[in-house]
């Protein structure tokens, strides 16, 4: 998602803030690149022009303060305008009904209800809240079925039963009324293109539930008929935020840089991969510096403390201070660090990343099978005492794991390295090497 803007933009940063000061030419020639960049990126080119303008004009008018200079200046325009283009404030879900209803919308094949799914996941596991599922799309074949399904693998509940939409609808909401759910997501049909027939049934449904959402789901993958659709949609039910699926996947990213100003509909959410936690509230502001290369330290922390147990990681912290850590405690550490997902995704977070030369580091999922399947071939009491390792349980472990004895040797020598490297800290007696 928006990584070859994101190295683009860094360039031109790079390029500018070798600059003396901020003249006609230069920054002329910067906004050329810009707006070649942004084009690629599969912006609509009304946008393209309005943000290279706006650019330019506050890069000429502004005066250079003396903490920074003319490029880092220039960059703190991009990065603003950029925030700006992609709606300025973060539009959270709204929360003043009891329940709030939330009304998902789109075309066939848009991920509408993998994103009911997700969307009930994320309330229930960042927001503390209690979702119910109603599923009404009754056209598509084992829809109903899949969001059961669903329903099943995250452990919660889905309302359906045979009739019109709008009745099973109104049926649902009145069930979560009764039984104390905080919000309900309604599954709604969709077809190939927008047309009448669609839109009748989903204004049928809103005048019977009045939702306090209306989103459409749309695949960030369409590119800029994306807008047409966004629009189609919003001349009849007056949306109130969109969710862009698919943006891990071969998208430019233009529609999410696009939508906000041709629309003026929010992006609300975006799908980050397609497992159940792969949704996340959109935030401009920390879009808008993850392209221009500056991190984004607040989500990393967010996913962390929605992924690892506290008292946990506190507890594991304590015993590697003191050298007490064990290979069980390994084992659960990377169990937690696995909740987490890619760490390459991770890595990408961190400010600077790209400077530092992390933004193309492929860690290999199978070298952490690896060391998994090591540590499960011993036995409890091998795990909580390595030192009982020699060269008969290696090669049992080896077998067992199918790995080799100098995988074995090789990752209980990184593990007892790590254990005094955090002692030495945890002693306060570890320095820096430079």
């Amino acid at each position: 998602m928006f990584e070859n803007l994101s190295d683009r933009l860094q360039e031109i940063a790079h390029k500018i803030k070798g600059y003396g000061k901020i003249t006609e030419d230069n920054i002329s020639e910067m906004m050329r690149e810009i707006r070649l960049s942004l084009l690629e990126a599969d912006v609509n080119y009304k946008v393209v022009k309005e943000f290279t303008n706006t650019v330019k004009e506050k890069a000429l008018g502004v005066e250079v303060s003396k903490s920074l200079s003319p490029g880092d200046l220039f960059v703190k325009i991009v990065r603003d305008e950029l925030q700006e283009l992609l709606g300025g404030d973060n539009a959270p879900l709204l929360t003043d009904g009891h329940p709030t209803v939330c009304m998902l919308v789109g075309l066939q094949g848009s991920g509408k209800t993998t994103t009911c799914g997700k969307l009930a996941n994320l309330l229930r596991k960042s927001k503390k809240k209690k979702p119910l599922l109603i599923a009404c799309d009754i056209y598509r074949p084992a829809a109903i079925d899949q969001l059961k399904q669903i329903g099943r693998e995250l452990n919660i509940e889905v309302y359906s039963e045979s009739g019109n939409p709008v009745d099973i609808a109104y049926n649902g909401l009145n069930y979560a009324k009764e039984n104390g759910f905080d919000y309900v997501l309604i599954d709604t049909a969709g077809r190939l293109h927008v047309d009448e027939e669609l839109m009748q049934e989903l204004v049928n449904i809103i005048d019977k539930v009045t939702p306090h959402e209306v989103l459409l789901v749309i695949d960030a993958m369409m590119g800029q008929d994306a807008i047409n659709v966004i629009t189609g949609f919003n001349d009849k039910l007056s949306l109130t935020g969109v969710i862009l699926t698919k943006m891990d996947g071969d998208t430019r990213g233009g529609v999410a840089l696009s939508v906000r100003h041709l629309t003026n509909i929010p992006i609300k959410f975006i799908g980050v991969s397609e497992k159940m936690d792969g949704l996340t509230e959109f935030h401009p502001d920390r879009m808008a510096n993850r392209i221009i290369g500056m991190g984004d330290v607040i989500s990393l922390v967010e996913k962390v403390e929605n992924e690892i147990d506290e008292k946990e990681a506190e507890k594991l912290a304590k015993k590697m201070t003191k050298g007490n850590f064990d290979l069980e405690d390994f084992l659960a550490q990377m169990n937690q660090i696995k909740k987490l997902g890619p760490l390459e995704n991770l890595i990408k977070l961190i400010p600077g990343a790209k400077k530092m030369g992390l933004n193309n580091v492929n860690i290999d999922p199978r070298a952490m099978k690896r060391i998994e399947a090591i540590v499960l071939s011993m036995t409890p009491e091998e795990r909580h005492n390595p030192s009982i390792l020699k060269a008969s349980r290696k090669q049992r472990i080896a077998k067992g794991s199918g790995t080799t004895v100098t995988e074995v040797n090789a990752l209980l020598n990184k593990f007892e390295d790590m254990k005094k490297m955090m002692k030495m800290i945890g002693n306060g007696n570890f320095k820096m090497p430079f």
